[in-house]
């Protein structure tokens, strides 16, 4: 129904209060449309127009907003911002990206599109993780999700030695027995890898001694060692590092898991929104 254009007001009457203190175009643009497709309506508040620009807190802020919303969604560039929101709400928030902290959503669709390319979730699927592993949330989040499931995922990081994954995260993987590789070049491990999730380098993130990081592009030369049934994945905006020769091709997923998105973005609110 939803591929047909056709709506389900089961949130005729609700809002969403949609707070983004850092620029998004696709988490944004998800959100509204899922809301609008279940039939409620939008708040949007940008950075520049919110009162924390005067020195409110968010704490404060999200108080307020929350007495105009039946569900408040934050991003923010501040790791902690989510959680110190929703230390106060009295109504559901989610997460739409803290800093280069978590991106829970985003974990949310991305296993989403793993189950839906590769059929399954399990199998002893080897995911690699390439690019900015240090600032990227998405792969923090992701891992935390596919870390549910030790036994069925094999991970291997790829990056430069300066972005590598964090330890925490790491840690986190240590602890519940999921099975990872730490690599610095992509030809290591294209050719056994079944999901290759790539990630720019977050250059808003960087320290000065970082600013000049590269990464091998993804391009089709590079797929021609890599599997048939390989399916790439990004969480977009790219820079350069995947050529755009490689969006016809069927391995190219990144676009599919923006509508996966959609749906899930859509499959949440309706659940938090409506969970009383």
């Amino acid at each position: 129904m939803i591929e047909q254009g056709t709506n389900i007001d089961i949130l005729k009457g609700k809002s969403m209060a949609a707070i983004f203190y850092e620029p998004s175009t696709r988490t944004r643009c998800s959100f509204t449309a899922a809301m609008q497709k279940l039939g409620g309506n939008v708040i949007y508040i940008a950075s520049e127009a919110s009162s924390v620009k005067k020195g409110e807190t968010i704490e404060d802020f999200v108080r307020c907003m929350e007495c105009y919303a039946d569900v408040i969604v934050l991003r923010s560039p501040e790791t902690e911002s989510a959680r110190k929101a929703s230390s106060v709400l009295n109504k559901p928030l989610i997460n739409a990206g803290d800093g280069s902290g978590e991106h829970p959503t985003q974990a949310l669709l991305d296993m989403y599109t793993i189950r839906e390319e590769m059929g399954t979730t399990g199998g002893n699927i080897c995911v690699t993780m390439y690019g900015d592993l240090k600032y990227g949330r998405t792969v923090h989040s992701l891992c935390k999700l596919l870390a549910l499931r030790p036994k069925d995922i094999r991970l291997k990081f790829v990056s430069p030695s300066c972005l590598s994954m964090p330890d925490d995260i790491k840690e986190y993987l240590n602890d519940r027995g999921v099975e990872y590789t730490e690599h610095r070049s992509i030809t290591d491990v294209i050719d056994t890898t079944d999901v290759l999730y790539v990630t720019r380098i977050q250059k808003e993130r960087l320290s000065e001694e970082e600013k000049d990081i590269q990464i091998v592009n993804i391009t089709p030369q590079l797929l021609h060692m890599s599997k048939k049934t390989l399916r790439i994945m990004h969480p977009l905006p790219r820079v350069s590092e995947i050529s755009t020769e490689i969006d016809s091709d069927p391995r190219a997923a990144y676009f599919r898991q923006m509508q996966y998105g959609l749906y899930v973005r859509m499959a949440l609110l309706s659940l938090v929104v409506n969970e009383d």
